[in-house]
């Protein structure tokens, strides 16, 4: 294991730079306003989330396509495999996949590969599987764009491939018969941060489009199947995928949470809501984030993604509801080992005493250990991150002298990039890779994890200076003791989705500490009062133990935090949410 000395990062409260120029109603709320100002919306109609503003399929290159091989194989009688990858994102594209391809006549199975045994994406293992089910097409879902190998193994058993995938592609592309990404070099798609699941919802609205202008579905007396229907699946898989929530995103996401909160969803997420004690009329973006996508997730990190994917296909209540606990109590069992490998690296990141393995100046961090499990190495580089604000590899054992490893990056540095510079610079250092600006997967010799560490390293420094490695929060700015209220809380619910490039609004400001106690052990519930106010606000800080000393009753402290309505015994009252504590 590489260590590095205890790094924290200075943390900057930022207030958003407002957009220049903004055309807004005079009924919009002033708050509201101020937010969409600082996200630079330009006017209304950009936060307008209704389908007749989504992009059509034709606009996606090889869509059209698609739809015509698709078309080639359901009329033949072909059977059509789904190949998906063991996330949230890759699940929901398979189920996706499945159920519309199903109402639409056609042939489909799915397989998923095992993490540990046949690792991402439809390498020649996983075609050797897939030709038992005698697929005439293989259908790639949230990856394919790095299956070169995957792919020419298909083709030599006379299986036709479509690719449908959302990561950036390497220097050689695969030689399937089309690829649907829009991160292809050229490819002129306006929305360039679809995840996989919104690429294949793309990809069956123009099979959709075919098969209905062809007479296909008429002349088999099957209904035309209204793909907004799936939009539940579509909105869990690209908050879950943490895919930027441009304007298009936001109509997808938006309508499948609409649709989720009326009850219009598969058993299955409705199982998910239940599982993980959220509301399902007022379920957020966060919501599928935080609450859901680590459920769904946890099979592919533990087990097999098939149990998710199944739970996603299920139209009863009760089978989802059975596979919706398992799902949970895998969660509760990767918290357990991520708590684990935690303390581990938490160990060495403060181990100072080890004299020069210690990097005051490091800018970047590699950890690696032999008992760290593969499917948990993803979350606890995104914990290291926000501990250290810097970029973060973990590593794993995968057998065969390999190491595996999952980054996660800050702003200012393409993690993939990133990589591909280190493979350029090293050749054969680097086995293979594969990711996007923020996240990435590698694989290396165990032997060369310090020989790559140290190039790692050399690396981002060629990328970031010391000013990058400081923590920033942006906030919205302050708000009146008189606009923190209820209705605005409500208000602010309603406006998003907020996520990923949308951020949901944080606010900062001054507050005199009436009370503070320490709840579940680590979390510390607040009675705040702003300064020459009688008003007292709720206010909790999650996972925050270490701030009690610094936010003792009668003291004053300055809080980045969000607007929350919460809800207790029928009773809704605004809440502070603190995400960060200063004196």
């Amino acid at each position: 294991m590489s260590a590095v000395a205890p790094i924290s990062p200075a943390i900057l409260v930022k207030r958003r730079e407002m957009a220049a120029e903004a055309d807004f109603p005079p009924s919009l709320h002033p708050v509201l306003r101020r937010i969409y100002a600082g996200r630079a919306v330009g006017c209304a109609l950009e936060v307008e989330c209704s389908l007749e503003h989504l992009l059509p399929p034709e606009t996606l290159p090889g869509c059209t396509e698609a739809a015509v091989i698709l078309h080639e194989v359901i009329a033949a009688g072909g059977r059509i495999l789904i190949v998906g990858d063991f996330d949230a994102d890759g699940a929901t594209s398979c189920a996706l996949a499945m159920r519309a391809l199903r109402a639409m006549g056609a042939d489909a199975r799915y397989l998923v590969p095992n993490r540990f045994e046949y690792g991402y994406g439809l390498t020649p293992e996983i075609v050797v599987q897939a030709a038992h089910l005698e697929p005439a097409l293989i259908v790639t879902v949230d990856n394919g764009i790095s299956s070169i190998e995957g792919v020419r193994a298909a083709r030599a058993l006379g299986i036709r491939v479509l690719v449908t995938d959302h990561h950036l592609p390497g220097a050689e592309l695969p030689e399937a018969e089309i690829i649907v990404n829009p991160n292809q070099r050229g490819d002129t798609f306006p929305s360039k941060h679809l995840a996989g699941v919104g690429v294949i919802f793309y990809v069956m609205m123009a099979l959709r489009r075919r098969l209905r202008d062809t007479g296909w579905l008429a002349a088999r007396g099957l209904s035309e199947l209204n793909l907004a229907n799936l939009l539940d699946l579509v909105a869990l898989g690209t908050v879950a995928d943490v895919a930027v929530l441009d304007r298009n995103n936001r109509i997808l996401v938006a309508q499948g949470l609409a649709r989720i909160r009326r009850g219009q969803c598969s058993a299955g997420i409705r199982a998910l809501i239940e599982v993980a004690k959220r509301k399902r009329e007022r379920l957020s973006a966060g919501d599928l984030g935080f609450a859901l996508a680590p459920r769904l997730n946890a099979a592919g990190r533990l087990e097999d993604m098939s149990l998710g994917i199944e739970c996603l296909l299920s139209d009863s209540d009760e089978e989802a509801r059975e596979m919706a606990i398992c799902l949970d109590d895998l969660n509760q069992e990767r918290r357990r080992i991520e708590r684990d490998m935690q303390e581990q690296a938490l160990v060495c990141l403060d181990a100072t005493v080890l004299g020069d393995c210690a990097q005051e100046s490091a800018v970047s961090v590699s950890l690696y250990h032999e008992d760290w499990h593969q499917g948990v190495i993803g979350i606890l580089a995104s914990r290291i991150k926000e501990r250290t604000h810097r970029p973060t590899i973990c590593f794993a054992p995968a057998g065969e002298g390999e190491i595996k490893g999952s980054a996660r990056s800050i702003a200012g540095l393409h993690i993939r990039d990133c990589l591909e510079a280190v493979a350029v610079r090293h050749p054969g250092l680097i086995l293979k890779f594969g990711g996007h600006a923020m996240a990435a997967g590698l694989s290396l010799r165990a032997q060369d994890f310090p020989a790559f560490s140290a190039a790692f390293e050399e690396e981002v420094h060629r990328h970031l200076d010391p000013a990058d490695l400081h923590g920033v929060i942006y906030s919205d700015g302050e708000l009146s003791a008189e606009e923190i209220s209820l209705d605005l809380a409500q208000l602010l619910h309603s406006a998003g989705p907020w996520g990923q490039g949308f951020p949901e609004p944080t606010f900062d400001g001054d507050f005199e500490v009436k009370d503070c106690r320490l709840v579940g052990e680590r979390h510390l519930k607040l009675i705040l009062s702003p300064p020459g106010s009688a008003a007292q606000l709720e206010a909790i800080a999650f996972n925050r133990e270490q701030d009690r000393t610094r936010a003792a009753a009668g003291g004053s402290i300055h809080i980045v935090y969000r607007l929350d309505v919460n809800e207790f015994r029928g009773r809704a009252n605004p809440q502070l949410v603190i995400e960060h504590i200063s004196a």
